[in-house]
This record gives structure tokens, C-alpha cells and sequence, in this order.
């Protein structure tokens, strides 16, 4: 009798031990889905013309707001600027042959993803091309659907574009297969998604799934300082329990501005654009007060809003942080002057400070790459020379903010930093670049490098390099996203060559049977690939090439404002421009 007493207090120990970190578990930390109290018995369906839309099972709209604002901040008012013309030409007199040659291979590479994505994955998030199954890697919403919906418009593959709408208007943004969901990725690539494609298409259920996500990800500013919090937990939100983090980078905080902007454009609801603002209000205040002024360190305390951070860059973690400063004056039509005083101060800074020509054997003057700063205490800033794939969008941006701002010099840095990554391409045997290396130093932007190359350099390495920090090619877009730029920006034929040689290395060592597939190692033609194939292939990589060949009056830059995952959103025109 004893011991079956003793027996049955084991098991009620164990249930209520289980029970009791259940409970603590849902009150400080949610679930995946909201509570059963917080979602409505079954989403609503109706018809919009032959698309069926069901709303999400939760209405972020209607959420309480645990940590309101004392005053909402619009958007600045009044007519659009005539800004300085961005594109060589609005449109081409004719594509030649070659053009549009190029332009139907790069589409019929699309198309096989397309397709392989359709057959072996949809509508997961994304598609392993070697195994040839789904995966949910971002929140289980179809992330590849959303992701690929405007370049499907802009290859005018309309009949597959209306086949993703009708996957995207079911879409439960209340349901995830995630703790919790990463408020940076969602915001580039699902919400800047959904936008673009409404912007294009003018379909009413994007905006309406737009407008439902923006409510969404506008919890994650539910914050005692309404900073945005990185990953946005329901349980946590719901509760009003939601801190912002004491480290997270400058680009998952500051990343969102275009398109919350862009979405109290098209709604006249000001609260996302307020959101985003308080944010860029924390970077203006602290540009002149980091330990390097002009630039803002890659970790940041967001809760306690201090940045002590002594390591700078423009590369993981901070690329589109500067990304978007000449975008966001761009998308609100040149009227708020402060993005233009961030961004000139933080593009000089970056130049002369992290900018750097690297050595190689013809010692080319023409070549910039960008490195990393760290502050030393009460010495000079020390520039290390490890280079980063993601951070070959700034030869776009800095050619970018040249027209915006009228400076001739960003135009010619900007040339120079995209010459750079087309140089790190051509100097691997795949052709293509590693996602990251250390690499030797000029110690001077023009001029003979006085330096020799180091002695305890990898000379297995190309000349120049160092040594390898991450050897793998992951069907990056940055690299040809700044070649895109410069040919838009200068119609000078040299990016549409230095483009088709980049298409046939990616091609050659990337394609499988099923469709594209992220490599191990450059250095080693016809080496081992990679179960991966990123949403970002589909939604920037393959749309920046075919539109280098396609005619400039497509997407054309004065009219459009590209986020940092290739998301087409629509500028406000002057009355005289439009």
C-alpha cells in the first residue's frame, strides 16, 4: 500500500510539475499561436472577384496598446520635390538582339525555380533543391510566394502570378510555425512583398493582407520605449510584456521604415510611418555621439536607447540600415530634409574611414571594397580589411544618393565599389565571390600601394586575399544589385558585361537538376552544393539581372524605390513629373 501511495505522489508530482511550467511557460512566453481566447472560432471568408480571402484569426487592429504614444507623427506634408533625375534614359530607343537574348535565358531560369518551387514545395516557405522537398524556414506563411509575387509580374508571368494571390489572400498571419516571428525578415520580404506587388498590380486583397501583417509587426513597437523588438512573441504581446532588446543590430531595428512608410501612404493611417520615425529619431540623435560620429556601431541597446559599440560596418547586420537613408528621402518625395543631413554625414564617414582599395596583381586604382572599423580607446579607428558579400550593395546605394544629392564623387565611389565585387568575382575559379574573406589593404585610395603583400597571406588564396572567413556562394543578390544601379544610373555598357559574366558563373555552378543551389566553396569549380535555396533568389537575384536587360523604362528608378529585398515601391511624383 505504501508503495503505490508513493507511486500515485510521484505521478501527481509529475503532473503538477508539468502543469506548472506549462503555466509559466503560456503567461511569459506564448505559444506559436495566440491563446484559443484571442482568436476569433474560424476566419472569415469572402469572395474578391474569383479570389477567395480569409482573414486572419486574429485582428492586430484591434489589440490593446499597452504602451501608447502621446501624440502620433505624420508623414511631412505637401507636394513632392523635383529631385535630380536618377536613370541615364527613361526608356531604350530598342533592345538589341543580344539584350533580349539575354533577358529570355535569364527568365527561363526563373521559370524552372518557379516551377520546381510549385512542384516539389508550394506552398512552403522555401524549396530544398537537392532533396527536392519544402522547408518552413520563415513563420510557415509561404514565404517564397510572397517573395516572388512581383518579379512573376515583372516577367509577365500573369497567369502564375493570380495562382500566388490566391495562396497569399488565405494567409492566417495570427497562426506561425515559429516561437515567435523575426520581425526584420517579415517586414523586407513579406510585408515589402505584398506592397510592391499591390503597386504593380493594383490587386485589393494585397493591400488588404498588407494591411493585416502592418498591424501584426506594428506589436512589435508595443514597447515601454517603442523600439521595435527583433522577435515578436504573441503571447508575450497580447500580455503587453514585450522589451525591446538590449543587443540587436542597427538594420533588424531600423530596416522597416520604407515599408511601414509605404503603408501609411496607401492607407492615410499614420501610425506605421510613426512608428518607423521614433526610430530614425534614436539613430539622428546618436550620429554625432558614437564612439566613431557620423556612423552607428553594428550592436545597439535599444532597450536602454545607448550605442556603445565599438565595431562599425557596412556589411551583416548594418548593410541596409545605410541602405535605406537616401530611400527613405527618395519615398517621401524629398520633404523630410533629415535623411539627407544622415546621409551625407554617414556616407562621408564610411568613405573615408572604411573604405578601403584592396591589392591585387595589376594594382588596379579603380577598385574599392569595404571593410570594418573598430574604435580603439582614444587612438585612431582601425580599419580591418574582412570583406563581406552582403556588403557589395553600397557601390548601388552610394551611385544611388549621388543623383538624389547631386555629388558627382558618390557617383565615381559607388563605380568603384561595384567594380570591386565584379573584381572578387572574376578573381575565384567559379567566378564568383565568397560570402566572406580577409583581404590585404592599399593604404591609399589612388597611387602605387606602397605595401608588399604579406608574407603569412594563404597563397592558395587569389592575390589580394588573405585568408577565408566563409568560403560559400548562398545565391546572393548585393553584388549584382550594385551592377543594376550603375547601369541604370550611367548606361554605360560595361555593367551589362560585367552582369552576363556573373550570370554564367551562377549559372554554371549553381544549377541542378531540380532548379539552384547554394554552393560549399568557390574556390572549387563543380564542388559540393548546398540543400538550400534561398527566397531571395527568386525575389532579388534573378529579377536584378533580368532587369539589367530589359528595357529601362521597366521599374524605371525615378519613379521607384527598391527595398533592400528588391521590392519595387512607388515614389510620389512633383505635379511636373508625373
Amino acid at each position: 500500500m505504501l508503495r503505490r501511495f508513493i507511486r500515485l505522489g510521484r505521478r501527481y508530482a509529475l503532473v503538477f510539475a508539468l502543469a506548472l511550467t506549462f503555466t509559466i511557460a503560456w503567461r511569459n512566453y506564448g505559444f506559436w499561436v495566440l491563446p484559443p481566447r484571442f482568436l476569433t472560432p474560424a476566419s472569415r471568408s469572402f469572395a474578391v472577384g474569383d479570389i477567395t480571402y480569409r482573414t486572419s484569426s486574429y485582428d492586430w487592429a484591434k489589440a490593446p496598446v499597452h504602451h501608447p504614444v502621446q501624440e502620433i507623427l505624420a508623414p511631412p506634408v505637401g507636394p513632392p520635390l523635383r529631385l535630380p533625375k536618377t536613370q541615364a534614359r527613361f526608356a531604350s530607343a530598342a533592345q538589341d538582339e543580344v539584350a533580349e537574348a539575354r533577358k529570355g535565358a535569364i527568365k527561363a531560369k526563373f521559370d524552372k525555380s518557379w516551377q520546381a518551387y510549385k512542384k516539389h514545395a508550394w506552398p512552403n516557405d522555401a524549396l530544398k533543391p537537392l532533396s527536392a522537398k519544402g522547408s518552413k524556414s520563415l513563420s510557415g506563411w509561404s514565404a517564397q510566394t510572397v517573395d516572388a509575387l512581383d518579379t512573376l509580374w515583372i516577367m509577365d508571368m500573369k497567369d502564375d502570378f493570380y495562382a500566388a494571390v490566391r495562396v497569399v489572400a488565405r494567409i492566417d498571419w495570427s497562426r506561425t510555425s515559429d516561437w515567435s516571428i523575426d520581425v526584420f525578415e517579415v517586414t523586407i520580404r513579406y510585408l515589402g512583398g505584398l506592397l510592391a506587388a499591390y503597386d504593380l498590380s493594383g490587386e485589393a486583397v494585397l493591400l488588404a493582407k498588407a494591411v493585416e501583417l502592418g498591424d501584426t509587426l506594428y506589436a512589435a513597437f508595443d514597447t515601454p520605449n517603442r523600439m521595435p523588438v527583433r522577435w515578436l512573441n504573441y503571447g508575450k504581446a497580447v500580455r503587453g510584456r514585450s522589451v525591446a532588446q538590449e543587443k540587436m543590430s542597427g538594420a533588424a531595428g531600423s530596416t522597416l521604415c520604407l515599408e511601414f512608410t509605404r503603408l501609411s501612404q496607401l492607407t492615410g493611417d499614420p501610425k506605421y510611418y510613426d512608428a518607423a520615425e521614433r526610430v530614425k529619431q534614436f539613430l539622428k540623435s546618436w550620429q554625432p555621439k558614437t564612439k566613431i560620429p557620423g556612423i552607428w556601431p553594428i550592436t545597439m541597446n535599444w532597450r536602454d536607447g545607448i550605442m556603445e559599440g565599438q565595431r562599425f560596418s557596412i556589411g551583416a547586420g548594418m548593410d541596409s540600415l545605410y541602405e535605406y537613408l537616401p530611400k527613405m528621402y527618395a519615398i517621401l518625395g524629398g520633404l523630410d530634409a533629415e535623411y539627407k543631413e544622415m546621409t551625407l554625414r554617414a556616407f562621408d564617414t564610411v568613405r573615408r574611414l572604411m573604405l578601403f582599395r584592396p591589392m591585387t596583381p595589376t594594382n588596379d586604382k579603380n577598385l574599392l571594397m569595404a571593410g570594418v572599423v573598430v574604435a580603439t580607446n582614444g587612438g585612431k579607428p582601425r580599419l580591418v580589411g574582412d570583406m563581406q558579400h552582403l556588403a557589395c550593395f553600397a557601390g548601388g546605394t552610394y551611385a544611388l544618393a549621388g543623383k538624389l544629392f547631386s555629388r558627382d564623387d558618390y557617383i565615381e565611389t559607388g563605380a568603384r565599389l561595384a567594380r570591386g565585387c565584379v573584381w572578387a568575382y572574376r578573381a575565384f575559379p567559379t567566378g564568383i565571390m565568397p560570402e566572406k574573406a580577409n583581404m590585404a589593404i592599399c593604404r591609399t585610395y589612388d597611387g602605387p600601394c606602397a605595401a608588399m603583400l604579406p608574407k603569412d597571406r594563404n597563397h592558395a588564396l587569389p592575390v589580394g586575399f588573405m585568408r577565408m572567413i566563409d568560403s560559400r556562394y548562398i545565391l546572393r543578390p548585393e553584388a549584382i544589385e550594385s551592377v543594376f544601379y550603375l547601369w541604370r544610373i550611367t548606361g554605360d555598357q560595361e555593367w551589362r558585361d560585367a552582369a552576363w559574366t556573373m550570370w554564367e558563373a551562377i549559372v554554371r555552378e549553381t544549377e541542378t537538376e531540380t532548379a539552384f543551389a547554394a554552393i560549399k566553396d568557390v574556390r572549387e569549380p563543380g564542388g559540393p552544393k548546398l540543400d538550400e535555396m534561398e527566397t531571395f533568389w527568386m525575389g532579388e537575384t534573378l529579377k536584378y539581372f533580368y532587369l539589367i536587360f530589359e528595357d529601362a523604362s521597366v521599374l524605371n528608378l525615378d519613379e521607384w524605390v527598391l527595398n533592400t529585398e528588391a521590392h519595387p515601391l512607388r515614389r510620389p511624383m512633383s505635379n511636373d513629373e508625373a
